[in-house]
């Protein structure tokens, strides 16, 4: 059975709900999402660039949607207290499941030109900020960003006025939660106008350990000419959480973008990005890691649409993958006719502790020009012993040895990120990761302000 019947139907019966809920500008691109989804087939594991993962099987399962939006209860607490010292960040924002929920106080530091907040609200107050780039980014033809077009009704609305620049990163802090198994569709929508610059940490968080949830995200980005953004996801979710997101970015002359994202924690996991650069001279970092064990899996795709000359970009991902996990890496960097003095770089590094856990990697190439610098490579394999052995005769029992070589395999990583505070954060939680802690901070997030 195609999975997506079962939304499709749900949609017809309950379309006039939805609508009621949802701005005049979220709307309008429901009915073609639903056309689309209507003529798709979900690809099965094993499918071109779905190695390890079945969409299909994961769509399945018989999730709620709070079309009611009804209230659910959850501690705030229970994801903020932490007890690792950080400073906290400019402000704080949260989507509980699919719905923006944020105290005013959270905007009280934010300077004049940030417009910030929930994006079903902006749709209703701003329809034509918003209908400028919602839909317009992402593909509606990808399955993931079609279902969530077809029921997104809220999330975050970033919108950087042009030459306004944030000294001090937002947050946003993503909570599934409820009593039940629940699909939490969400949206995020982000524009950085001309001269500005914004660095924004996005956090999931589970907190029922013994529910399936399942999250739904788009995001789309617009980075204007001369911005710079830094986009950092971090994930700390449960074992019986699944994670579908989508983001879709697009870059002016002489931006610079860093997206980092970081999977400490998960269940199942699909993460895709693809990025466009729209404007000469632009620069993109495209980083991103993954820890794996018991039975977690972890799927990577990435494009890189080089469509204008004289554009650099650097993409470089590694996952470790232990007992019966499974972790995907398919990147794609495309250089278009006529884009010269391209440079493009794209490596998968990845370490395998066992026999039944299981790694797939394709990186590639796609070049229709002779005037570039590119490069790609991939590397699978295990820690060396040589290695080991030299750190044991320095006193370091072998777990030790091991534990700390897979730190220093993940640093370059975790150096990328250019939030001080965030960086230091995250040296510490990937260690109690690889020390074997169930959860590297208790399941909260790692930006957020001490309250112990």
């Amino acid at each position: 059975m195609n999975a997506l019947e079962q939304y499709i139907d749900l949609y017809r019966k309950n379309r006039d709900l939805i609508d009621a809920n949802g701005a005049p500008v979220l709307n309008a691109l429901r009915k073609d999402a639903c056309a689309l989804l209507e003529k798709m087939r979900l690809p099965a594991k094993g499918g071109e660039n779905f190695e390890n993962i079945d969409l299909n099987a994961l769509l399945s399962t018989d999730y709620g949607l709070n079309l009611l939006k009804a209230d659910i209860d959850f501690d705030p607490e229970k994801t903020f207290h932490c007890d690792v010292p950080v400073s906290s960040s400019q402000s704080v924002m949260m989507n509980v499941n699919d719905t923006f929920a944020t105290a005013t106080e959270a905007y009280d530091s934010l300077p004049d030109g940030v417009d910030v907040g929930s994006l079903n609200e902006f749709a209703r107050l701003s329809p034509d900020d918003v209908s400028e780039y919602y839909g317009r980014i992402a593909d509606p033809a990808n399955p993931i960003v079609a279902l969530n077009t077809l029921f997104a009704e809220d999330g975050l609305y970033l919108r950087v006025r042009r030459g306004v620049r944030l000294e001090r990163p937002l947050q946003l802090v993503n909570i599934l939660t409820g009593p039940m198994p629940i699909m939490a569709v969400r949206r995020l929508l982000v524009i950085i106008e001309d001269d500005a610059e914004c660095k924004l940490l996005a956090c999931d968080h589970t907190q029922p350990e013994d529910q399936d949830m399942l999250a739904l995200e788009t995001v789309e980005i617009h980075v204007g000419e001369r911005a710079r953004l830094d986009y950092y996801q971090i994930e700390e979710s449960t074992e019986r959480t699944t994670r579908l997101s989508a983001l879709y970015m697009s870059q002016g002359a002489s931006s610079d973008v860093n997206i980092d994202g970081m999977t400490l924690f998960n269940g199942t996991t699909r993460n895709e990005y693809y990025c466009r650069f729209e404007g000469e001279n632009a620069g993109l970092r495209l980083y991103g890691m993954g820890i794996e064990d018991k039975e977690r899996v972890l799927s990577t795709f990435t494009r890189i649409d080089h469509a204008v000359p004289r554009c650099k970009s650097d993409e470089l991902f590694k996952f470790t993958v232990d007992d019966k996990a499974s972790g995907a890496f398919t990147g794609r960097i495309y250089v278009a006719p006529g884009s010269v003095s391209t440079e493009a770089y794209q490596a998968n590094r990845n370490l395998v502790g066992g026999n039944e856990a299981k790694m797939y990697s394709k990186p590639q190439l796609e070049i229709y020009n002779d005037d570039v610098k590119c490069s790609h490579g991939c590397a699978t394999g295990q820690l060396d012993p040589m290695q080991v052995f030299y750190m044991r005769t320095r006193g370091l029992t072998e777990p030790e040895a091991r534990q700390l070589l897979r730190q220093a395999f993940m640093a370059d990583v975790i150096a990328a990120v250019d939030v001080p505070s965030l960086r230091d954060r995250l040296h510490i939680l990937t260690e109690r990761r690889f020390a074997g802690a169930e959860s590297a901070c208790g399941r909260q997030c790692p930006m957020a302000a001490c309250k112990k």
